[in-house]
């Protein structure tokens, strides 16, 4: 499907953008990818990096002309602290960018787009959430992002099913990714490369935020971007879709992987309760990609955790 194909990946810096448009380019597509305040993680010459304001129509205009395909992967994103103390970074700005790529995307004739949404649409379970249980009731400290999210999620219906001329989208809803080309920075980064940082650069006390209890749904980034594209290729119609790992873990199990994968099993750690956590326990059900996309995560926590901890020690210029 990609081969020779022109695909736009905004966010082309980010995380997920980064490792997504290295697996395009090795699969023949001729990839262009948006930057904006930071500059690409990268060096790759079968990469067009062009520098875009997503807030600036004209801007997502530029950047969908002669585009057969988009993933729409910009994003503002933060880590708890920020989302807890201020949480209307992630409003209008997501919401201007997401509705200004879908209608130039629409206005260029792509043929397919793809959104990255988010678990934050789920409410809080003691079950695994299915597709079906977005049922607009968030939990409370995920209220504004989530709302963003499954807004543009109804408008991505909106391109998909709601007009006479329609163009495919996609939607994806992620676990917590993980892994290289992560945001480590100490304001913004979410747990994972948060506890990465701290093990690799041998933190004493280790403190780490919240009691360590809290459930999570974590996903390598090389299997999430599988499941990407996978949604990509087969999915045709409106079907938000579940990529994530299906076997959540406790922060502990993080920590304590990371520890030995480190040779750092004697650390001091301290929980510190008085420091912003997120929701308390997140199970994801990933039964319908595996049933209609024939996908499922191959990366074993324990593993890709090494992978990223000895990527982050090789990559530490990266990081500020």
């Amino acid at each position: 499907m990609f081969k020779d194909a022109k695909v736009l990946v905004t966010g082309g810096a980010g995380f997920v953008g980064t490792n997504l448009i290295q697996r395009l380019a090795g699969l023949g597509a001729k990839v262009t990818a948006t930057i904006h305040k930071k500059p690409a993680q990268i060096k790759d010459a079968r990469v067009n990096f062009i520098t875009a304001e997503l807030l600036n129509s004209t801007d997502c205009d530029r950047v969908c002309a002669g585009q057969d395909y988009v993933f729409m992967c910009a994003a503002n994103t933060s880590g708890a602290a920020v989302m807890t103390k201020t949480p209307l970074v992630h409003l209008t700005p997501n919401v201007i960018m997401n509705v200004s790529m879908l209608d130039a995307a629409y206005k260029a004739g792509v043929k397919k787009f793809q959104f990255l949404s988010s678990n934050t649409v789920y409410p809080l379970t003691d079950t695994p959430v299915k597709e079906s249980d977005c049922t607009n009731e968030f939990y409370e400290k995920y209220h504004i992002v989530a709302w963003m999210k499954r807004f543009t999620e109804i408008v991505c219906e909106m391109y998909d099913q709601k007009i006479a001329k329609p163009m495919r989208v996609s939607v994806v809803r992620p676990g917590n990714i993980y892994g290289e080309y992560d945001d480590f920075e100490w304001e913004t980064s979410h747990v994972i490369p948060a506890l990465v940082r701290k093990v690799a650069e041998r933190m004493a006390p280790l403190e780490v935020w919240g009691d360590g209890k809290d459930l999570k749904d974590f996903i390598y980034i090389q299997d999430f971007v599988d499941g990407m594209l996978a949604a990509f290729e087969k999915i045709e119609g409106y079907d938000p879709i579940n990529i994530a790992g299906g076997n959540s873990v406790t922060v502990r199990d993080v920590l304590g992987h990371l520890l030995k994968a480190g040779n750092y099993e004697n650390a001091e750690v301290k929980y510190n309760t008085d420091k912003p956590s997120m929701i308390p326990k997140r199970l994801i059900d990933i039964d319908h990609a595996k049933k209609v996309l024939g996908w499922a995560p191959r990366t074993p926590i324990a593993e890709g955790l090494a992978r990223t901890l000895a990527w982050y020690k090789a990559n530490p210029v990266r990081q500020g």
